[in-house]
């Protein structure tokens, strides 16, 4: 079922804060997507941020119109479209109460199979929280690891989780000192067997690593909970060889160092796609190389996805870094600003749908989030603060036919919203369904 769903601000936020919703981003305030995930019940999450940062405004100033402040902003959605519920977390204010949620970088969704939905970000934080958002139930926080201060290890669990559909958890896992950096980066890829609770942790068998030999990673970075071939991932214990040693040689310019991980995705219980990116360049990135990497569950490289050209298809124009992939029926996908892609389990390309003809030129606005357990692919507006479902066809020669129904369907559906909500600004504002706090 296709269906559009908007990114609701909760009404008690926009009066508290008094935000002006008629104001341009430019005058020091946003609403960022961050990322969403789906349910097997059809319950579908979406984790946004909304901030507002005013120049020159003392961070002790309390006036509700001009003070700053910043949250995130979780919101469940039943599987006919209804908000349930939005919760409050990791606020930014002065003052504010701490917030039970664990803070960090690049904040993912993922619904485990026990229905509990799992927040994780950059390092290794990850925070449970019960179905319906009304409390954590547990956090593991990695604490704060930078250079030149002493450095008591938490206990972290992920930077990322996706689920496969046997119930296995695909995880990426940040190390201290990739690329020589004085900060933890992701830099490993796993899968963990067993199940991640408020009372214990499944150990991570790490598969794949980008940076083989982290110049700073000490004993003190040593976590029990990732291991390689049974033992603690650590310095001379990891998965080699690393992929950007697999790939060295198609990168003239950088030898792939200062590369990056993407968030792998699950094709099957047993294949992942593993995306790497070569390094990013102030004065612009197009052409350089990326790998959308098969990797198996015994940690070996079986191929790629194929059919994008570095140029012509490039990732790095508007920073469209997301895949997403549909494992039961194995199939892949990614969308950037030149199309959305579509690959079956061998890694052959079997849809482009371009973004320079017509029918698919408003793809451009909207970034691939995630796959739905049912096979919906879940886009966000990146103006309009909506989500967009699609049903995916079980065969990719139908891809086309479904996006361009839904793009249809889109428009639809948001004509009914604006008289139902009537937003402001693209700015959705929502009274009825409760608010928690983290």
């Amino acid at each position: 079922m296709i269906q559009t769903l908007p990114l609701a601000l909760p009404a008690m936020l926009v009066d508290l804060h008094r935000i002006d919703l008629t104001a341009l981003y430019s005058k020091g305030w946003g609403v960022q997507a961050c990322d969403v995930a789906a349910a097997p019940n059809g319950d579908v999450y979406a984790l946004y941020r909304v901030y507002r940062y005013f120049y020159g405004v003392a961070d002790g100033e309390h006036a509700p119109a001009t003070a700053n402040f910043g949250y995130r902003i979780i919101t469940r959605y039943s599987a006919d479209g209804e908000v349930l519920a939005s919760a409050l977390c990791c606020s930014e204010r002065p003052g504010e109460t701490a917030s039970a949620v664990v803070d960090g970088g690049d904040m993912t969704l993922c619904v485990l199979p026990n229905g509990t939905l799992a927040i994780s970000s950059l390092a290794d934080n990850t925070t449970l929280v019960t179905p319906d958002l009304s409390r954590v139930i547990a956090t593991y926080d990695s604490k704060d690891h930078r250079p030149f201060k002493e450095f008591t290890p938490g206990d972290g669990f992920a930077t990322a989780i996706s689920v496969t559909p046997s119930g296995r958890l695909l995880c990426t896992v940040a190390e201290y000192g990739v690329w020589k950096y004085g900060s933890p980066i992701t830099n490993l890829v796993g899968v963990a067997d067993g199940a991640l609770t408020a009372t214990s942790k499944p150990v991570i068998e790490a598969l794949a690593s980008l940076d083989p030999e982290p110049a700073r990673h000490s004993d003190v970075d040593v976590r029990a909970h990732v291991a390689h071939q049974g033992a603690p991932v650590g310095p001379a214990n990891r998965p080699r060889p690393a992929l950007t040693e697999l790939v060295a040689g198609e990168d003239r310019l950088s030898g792939w160092h200062d590369s990056r991980l993407g968030r792998p995705v699950p094709l099957a219980d047993d294949l992942f796609v593993v995306p790497v990116y070569a390094r990013t360049f102030r004065s612009g990135s197009r052409g350089q190389p990326f790998v959308f990497a098969l990797v198996n569950d015994h940690g070996e490289m079986t191929g790629r996805l194929h059919g994008m050209h570095e140029s012509r298809d490039s990732p790095f124009t508007g920073f469209c870094f997301n895949l997403a992939a549909d494992p039961h029926r194995r199939h892949a996908f990614h969308l950037n600003r030149y199309g959305l892609y579509a690959w079956n389990k061998a890694g052959m390309l079997r849809a482009k749908l371009d973004t320079e003809t017509k029918t698919f030129k408003p793809l451009t606005h909207f970034t691939l989030t995630a796959c739905s357990p049912a096979g919906d692919l879940l886009l966000v507006h990146n103006k309009q603060h909506l989500i967009l479902r699609i049903p995916a066809p079980d065969d990719l020669t139908g891809l086309p036919a479904a996006v361009e129904e839904a793009l249809r369907a889109y428009a639809r559906q948001r004509t009914a919203l604006k008289k139902q909500w009537a937003p402001v600004n693209w700015h959705w504002t929502q009274t009825s369904a409760p608010v928690h706090r983290l």
